[in-house]
């Protein structure tokens, strides 16, 4: 046993498929990093989330910066523990920035899900993240407005990971916006060999917006058709962005079955995978092959395209333009839910302070 290593260590020596850990609780991203994860990331749901399980070790921090900061909001103290969160997270990643040639050991902090509509807010939040460590990843929702910001944020040196993404129209629009970027960059002799920004696609989200159409609509279909919603959007994205030769790279995200992971196995791409997931994956037996080339199933595809109209708006390139993006059912079910998970945030901050 003592050379046995897991799928997700075998996968991370012996392709270019990399892994995250998806949140930023040290004791997890510990866990992670014993079998190969290079990254980590957080959003307002993970934070709330990181505090419920382990409160007692963030309680001195809170409470330190109630006393240091005592004229400063509920708002203003849930910023300072994200910020000290993805820092702490920023410091054991380190050693993986430098050993990667700054290609890997990021760790994802979300701008204020709040300001989706506001790409200046956006910004001017991003670049104040970019500084808080060398290997801090910029998240922002590929809104409208996000696309917007998505470009100013690249032309400013940051970092991006485009998150709040679903389609593949979603998927193309950021990586066209930080090309412009980084064509803005290059324009000013700016230095581009440092930025190694990544898209988001919530695969799992995907798929449950899909289901809740059909159930939604009472359509019956083949079930297993819509385990695999999520990972054909993925793979089409990949084969245009290979064709097209972004220098974003993709990620998916929030999972719900193994194919999010396995069925991506082998793909240049990154894999934020939540701690309960890694376990599993870890204690499996599935093999680690190349599975990003396997196209999906051809029946399932054209079971989603016959019964599911909305999927054609999550498959095909353009699905969407930019000025749909808010409207989209999992994006604005999304954004809630982030919303919900800060307000769940600020209200354990509020208990120090009140």
């Amino acid at each position: 046993m003592e050379n046995y290593k897991s799928p997700l260590h075998e996968m991370s020596g012996t392709t270019p498929t990399q892994f995250w850990n998806d949140n930023c609780s040290i004791t997890d991203l510990k866990f992670a990093l014993e079998h190969g994860a290079v990254g980590a990331t957080t959003n307002p749901v993970i934070v709330g989330q990181v505090l419920e399980k382990e409160l007692e070790a963030y309680r001195s921090k809170i409470e330190t910066l109630v006393k240091e900061h005592p004229h400063a909001s509920e708002d203003e103290i849930a910023w300072m523990l994200n910020e000290y969160m993805a820092v702490e997270g920023a410091k054991l990643l380190e050693p993986v920035y430098w050993e990667t040639n700054k290609r890997a050991g990021y760790i994802s902090i979300q701008t204020n899900t709040k300001y989706y509509r506001c790409a200046e807010k956006i910004v001017e939040q991003a670049v104040h993240f970019n500084g808080l460590a060398p290997n801090i990843m910029v998240k922002m929702p590929v809104t409208e407005a996000g696309v917007k910001a998505i470009e100013e944020c690249t032309y400013q040196g940051v970092t991006v990971n485009a998150t709040v993404s679903f389609t593949v129209s979603q998927a193309l629009a950021v990586a066209e916006a930080i090309e412009r970027g980084l064509k803005r960059r290059e324009a000013e002799n700016l230095d581009n060999s440092e930025l190694f920004p990544v898209c988001t696609i919530m695969v799992g989200r995907t798929d449950d917006w899909l289901k809740s159409v059909v159930n939604q609509e009472g359509i019956i279909m083949d079930p297993a058709a819509l385990e695999f919603a999520g990972v054909a959007v993925f793979k089409h994205a990949y084969e245009i962005y290979r064709e097209r030769g972004y220098k974003t790279r993709l990620l998916a995200a929030a999972y719900r079955n193994h194919h999010h992971w396995s069925e991506f196995i082998g793909g240049e791409v990154s894999l934020t995978i939540p701690p309960g997931w890694i376990r599993k994956f870890v204690k499996s037996d599935i093999t680690v092959e190349n599975r990003m080339e396997h196209p999906v199933d051809g029946n399932y595809l054209a079971q989603l395209k016959k019964y599911i109209p909305d999927f054609d708006r999550t498959y095909e390139a353009d699905g969407m333009s930019p000025a749909e993006f808010d409207g989209y059912g999992a994006t604005r079910k999304t954004l809630k839910q982030f919303l919900q998970g800060y307000d769940t945030m600020v209200a354990k901050i509020r208990d120090f302070m009140i």
